[in-house]
């Protein structure tokens, strides 16, 4: 009978001990890292998370430059706790805060109120957090950020469930009598659930969410730095184009005066696709390596169509098979590049077949979703890695490895991907998808700032001339201008009725590289996002009312609730550009004008201060705006960019009166010898003297450094 009692009462103990280490809230032991951000770590964090998979390494110089902050949860609130197998997050709210990020969202930009999982995916037409880039961080407008550094699908309650033991519990009120009844009552926190043991979170200082997104983006490396050529003007040709097609395609840019620096050959290059052999096929570019100088000499890059799946007519298809999945994708095999063994003979016949005979990069397609194509959460990997974490981490390892064969090469290089996630901020890859939907491809635009992420508005065909126009103007403003004419064969001749002013678009996309390049370098050095959301801009007004209510049925949803539509069609590009882009069928819009004096971008004409303007711009133009004291630095039209260390001469257009400064940037262009300090940051002054005369300079260049810049001319566009 002792010996029952002694065994019972161990039993009781041992249960007792695995219900406390199973389920028990931790204290947050924040660690400063690096100047306003900090680190906690909470529970056993899995040893494969997102920061892992990418590689990524921090910027830690830039990092340790950054403004002192204090902790922005200084006062509590932050619950930390692992239970059940599972690690459960909790981080308070204000009431008048409004959230952003979460990933690379397509129809909205504030994220409070939202309930997510998220979930690599190709994007299905809703924001629920299944996304190509669902990164977990998110940005507060009262100046911070958090970032969960998990590789599993979380799930986030952004503001929408309120605890019974709230410091903030609202008052209930009575829906029979009372009209300001909610359906979602306001909630106190952003709470977010884990599927895991234990992860690693950061908390990024502001003061303001600019400085947020800065710290987050240089933690990840900081932005990557195009060639100049990835800037230019890119367009992709018809899956099945032959050498001779792609030739022919290529002397009508040039013969009728539009600009083209790299062109994107579609599945039709491969021997086989859908899976692929990865190898060329041999009838339509039956001499891969003249081709590929051919096209070089004439200033053409070449940028090549993949996804990872391997046909069992791929020349290395024996060799990788043991270092694949469980799982099929369209009978090819998925490697698991986790694995070196998987990565070898991948990537070396990329290098082999193909990078060593001059092809500048790849788009990387179908690492996304959607459920039905890739692999199920029952899929086995040799690694040992779940299913889910190779889903949340493909984009970032394709990424990856494909990216590093072109550095250890020494030359630049710029692609496009399907999926990519948090640490994936430095790599050489746009994002890009199936969907096609003008307004939600400028939302993402807008999002991607807050995702540490690019984002193309890719243009492919369109119903009308006016369409085609208003996607190719907001093209030109984003970070790679394509024409994506896989399936429809189009040019940018291919709407007559709006050629000339498509054709002065194109020009002026290699005008404004000076400036291109200089704002994506402020985003490699300093971690500031090319093109980003009026939510980061200083003196923007968030209450501006540009809209009606949302008009709601109650028959039909007795739940909906009128709520005003945030800002998310006009964004930051650059230092001092505001893009506001027209959609098809619209002759007038509506802009919201941040505090300060705002000047037309094409006339430097004076169009308002902190003010929402109604404009009219008629079909040639989208409306742009510069701020006060804003240079846009130019360069002469140039169908190709500029050549390594070539000198280009420099038009610097002043908007304004007041005094202005840009730093422009410059280096060779195409290596990575700027992070051995071959480079120069030139100082750009103009200011107006009592008789309202310009007043430009530049400074010297430095000795020993790189010096791309020609002749020198200032121009005062407001007189």
């Amino acid at each position: 009978m002792n010996k029952f009692k002694k065994l019972i009462q161990l039993f009781c103990l041992l249960f007792v001990a695995l219900f406390y280490t199973s389920s028990h809230a931790q204290t947050a032991n924040w660690t400063e890292i690096y100047p306003g951000v900090w680190k906690a770590i909470v529970g056993k964090p899995e040893s494969y998370d997102l920061l892992k998979a990418a590689g990524a390494q921090p910027n830690k110089d830039a990092l340790s430059k950054t403004e002192k902050v204090s902790f922005p949860f200084a006062n509590g609130g932050v619950s930390l706790e692992v239970s059940g197998g599972k690690t459960y997050l909790r981080f308070p709210l204000q009431k008048e805060e409004q959230l952003y990020g979460f990933g690379l969202n397509f129809q909205t930009v504030h994220q409070r109120g939202k309930i997510l999982e998220l979930h690599v995916d190709h994007y299905g037409g809703k924001d629920n957090g299944r996304t190509h880039a669902p990164t977990p961080f998110y940005v507060s407008s009262n100046g911070y950020g958090v970032f969960i550094n998990s590789a599993r699908y979380i799930k986030v309650w952004a503001g929408t469930g309120v605890r019974k033991d709230s410091e903030n519990f609202p008052t209930p009120k009575d829906r029979n009598t009372d009209k300001t009844w909610s359906s979602r009552p306001y909630s106190d926190a952003v709470e977010i659930l884990v599927p895991a043991e234990g992860v690693e979170v950061y908390v990024f200082g502001g003061p303001k969410p600019i400085d947020a997104v800065k710290r987050y983006n240089l933690l990840n490396g900081g932005g990557y730095l195009p060639p100049r050529w990835g800037l230019g003007f890119t367009q992709r040709v018809m899956t099945r184009y032959t050498d001779k097609d792609v030739e022919k395609e290529v002397n009508d840019f040039k013969e009728k005066g539009y600009p083209l620096d790299f062109v994107g050959l579609e599945p039709g290059w491969q021997s086989k696709a859908y899976p692929g052999t990865f190898s060329w096929d041999k009838s339509r570019y039956p001499d891969p390596t003249s081709f590929v100088k051919k096209m070089k000499d004439q200033g053409i890059r070449l940028n090549l169509w993949i996804n990872p799946y391997i046909s069992p007519d791929a020349p290395f298809y024996k060799e990788i098979k043991p270092y694949t999945g469980s799982h099929t994708v369209w009978l090819g095999l998925v490697p698991d590049f986790t694995m070196a063994e998987a990565r070898k003979p991948f990537f070396n016949q990329l290098l082999k077949d193909q990078i060593e005979r001059g092809v500048s990069g790849y788009k990387i397609d179908e690492v996304d979703g959607y459920d039905y194509y890739l692999w199920p959460d029952a899929a086995k990997f040799p690694s040992g890695l779940s299913a889910e974490q190779m889903r949340q981490t493909y984009g970032l390892l394709v990424q990856r490895y494909s990216a590093e064969l072109y550095k250890q090469r020494n030359e630049r290089t710029f692609g496009l991907v399907r999926a990519s996630n948090g640490g994936g901020t430095s790599f050489p890859y746009v994002i890009y998808n199936d969907y096609y939907n003008h307004q939600d491809f400028i939302t993402a635009l807008i999002n991607s700032g807050f995702a540490g992420v690019l984002w193309t508005p890719e243009v492919r065909a369109s119903k009308s001339g006016e369409e085609w126009l208003r996607r190719f103007q907001s093209n030109v403003f984003s970070p790679m201008a394509m024409i994506n004419a896989w399936a429809s064969g189009t040019k940018p001749w291919s709407y007559p009725e709006v050629e000339a002013d498509v054709k002065k678009f194109a020009l002026l996309r290699m005008q404004m590289m000076p400036y291109w390049y200089s704002a994506f370098a402020r985003y490699h050095f300093e971690g500031m996002p090319p093109f980003r959301g009026m939510g980061l801009e200083e003196g923007f007004r968030q209450d501006a009312k540009v809209e009606k209510l949302n008009k709601v049925n109650l028959e039909e949803n007795p739940y909906a609730e009128a709520a005003s539509k945030e800002i998310k069609d006009q964004y930051m590009a650059g230092d001092d550009l505001l893009v506001a882009p027209m959609f098809a069928g619209e002759k007038s819009r509506k802009v919201v004008l941040p505090k300060g004096k705002w000047y037309d971008f094409y006339t430097g004409e004076y169009a308002g201060d902190g003010e929402v303007l109604d404009v009219t711009p008629g079909l040639d133009k989208i409306p742009v705006y510069v701020r006060d004291g804003g240079i846009v630095p130019m360069m002469p039209a140039l169908l190709n960019s500029p050549k390594s260390n070539q000198k280009v001469d420099l038009e610097i257009r002043y908007y304004g009166n007041k005094p202005g400064e840009f730093k422009l940037y410059d280096d060779d262009g195409e290596t990575f010898n700027y992070e051995k300090g071959d480079f120069s940051w030139r100082t750009i002054r103009v200011e107006k003297d009592k008789s309202g005369k310009v007043k430009g300079s530049i400074s010297a260049a430095v000795k020993g450094k790189v010096n791309t810049v020609g002749k020198v001319t200032f121009t005062a566009m407001t007189k």
